[in-house]
């Protein structure tokens, strides 16, 4: 039996590349951008106006005037209209692209207009203000958005703005969930009173759609030969198998002996942890990686987070921020195994993290997530852990 941190790094050593591809921009929304973001020219591309109002030179008010003859009126989009005398300004519109005679704009709010004449009601005014100027955000060929991250609305917005209706996002795997066991029934049909519905399969499909993975579902029967030609058809069809359930010493887990005769290596099987200690992980010989998941629902979950999630950050090139948080109440866990505990997060008013204790009723109680946000990490080599103590934090939710 291995420990957390040797299963980690024998998972993550596992990490792959899975190529890129170019798709349409609006389709790109949760995808990881797999080359920088270029500006095709200066941002804004022009003196941009951003208040309504009128453009003057401000050397006239400086000398004194204060009334202005109005000789055209402008709007986002019109080629610029000029002035030929100080006496002069340009009524315009938020928007518009600055006249290279005017350096200055003067809001609607601070004037009066009668008779195509505009009069100043302030005393003071600033030398280029409401103006934004060009290439002040960035200039052609800068980065506007680096790659290795997911592709947010702001982004898809910015891809618009640089005229870039395709974009090179990270290729994901293709996945599949397998649930098994004669105990599990559909959601849509009434279990007897020793069976349950299956849930697993739908969570594990859930967590992955945040990735825009779209996996596919498989359920097997208890049946020695039905579980390897299944596992045998998956591995050469995936790159990546999620299993639930199957995988501890019962009479009728028929999955590790399916794998193994499947020719996948086993890289380690058992965890010292709780919950999840039954976790598998094995390497199929055409490269397609398995991650057997103990069955318990809080296993599964956490599981998933704690280890296929992070391997599937480092295949997609995000670098994962680590998250701590302070113990909020002593808690005592005595078994020899490191403890994934659930936990409440809370910001105080001094912008700390707190993570309060929720226990539930063991691996079986996914219940209890729901009123929980993440499982703080608890050290193996201790049994009492005091409060305002700090561990790592592995959130859920958001």
């Amino acid at each position: 039996m291995i420990t957390v941190q040797q299963a980690e790094k024998i998972i993550n050593d596992q990490s792959k590349d899975f190529g890129t591809e170019d798709i349409y921009f609006e389709n790109a929304l949760g995808r990881v951008l797999a080359e920088d973001l270029c500006a095709d020219r200066d941002l804004p591309p022009y003196n941009r106006v951003t208040m309504d109002g009128i453009a003057i030179s401000f050397a006239a008010f400086e000398n004194g005037i204060r009334t202005f003859d109005i000789v055209a009126t402008q709007a986002a989009g019109d080629t610029p209209f000029e002035i030929n005398s100080p006496k002069e300004c340009i009524e315009i519109m938020t928007g518009a692209a600055l006249p290279s005679s005017t350096d200055t704009i003067i809001r609607y709010e601070d004037i009066s207009i009668n008779n195509g004449t505009a009069t100043v009601n302030v005393d003071s005014v600033i030398k280029g203000q409401s103006i934004h100027y060009k290439g002040k955000d960035k200039l052609k060929s800068e980065v506007v958005a680096a790659a290795h991250q997911i592709i947010t609305p702001a982004l898809i917005n910015m891809a618009a703005a640089v005229g870039r209706h395709q974009l090179s996002v990270k290729c994901l795997p293709k996945v599949v969930v397998i649930s098994s066991g004669d105990e599990l029934v559909e959601v849509s049909e009434t279990p007897t009173p020793f069976q349950i519905r299956r849930s697993n399969n739908y969570n594990i499909k859930a967590a992955l759609k945040s990735y825009c993975i779209n996996a596919d579902m498989l359920h097997i029967p208890d049946n020695a030969d039905i579980t390897k030609r299944q596992i045998a058809l998956c591995l050469q069809q995936y790159d990546v198998l999620i299993l639930s359930g199957g995988i501890s010493m019962g009479k009728f887990d028929y999955i590790p002996k399916a794998l193994e005769e499947c020719n996948v290596e086993k890289l380690f099987h058992k965890v010292q942890q709780r919950p999840g200690k039954p976790f598998w992980f094995g390497k199929h010989q055409n490269e397609a990686l398995v991650f057997a998941l103990p069955g318990n629902p809080v296993s599964t979950f956490m599981c998933l987070h704690r280890y296929f999630i992070p391997w599937l950050e480092k295949s997609l090139g995000i670098a994962r921020t680590k998250s701590f948080a302070i113990l909020n109440e002593d808690f005592t866990f005595n078994p020899a195994l490191q403890y994934f505990l659930q936990v409440k997060l809370q910001i105080n008013e001094r912008a700390q993290l707190i993570a309060t204790p929720v226990e539930g009723n063991g691996s079986g109680d996914f219940a209890n997530l729901l009123g929980t946000d993440a499982f703080m990490e608890l050290p193996l080599d201790r049994n009492n852990f005091a409060k305002g103590e700090v561990y790592e934090v592995w959130r859920f939710k958001e």
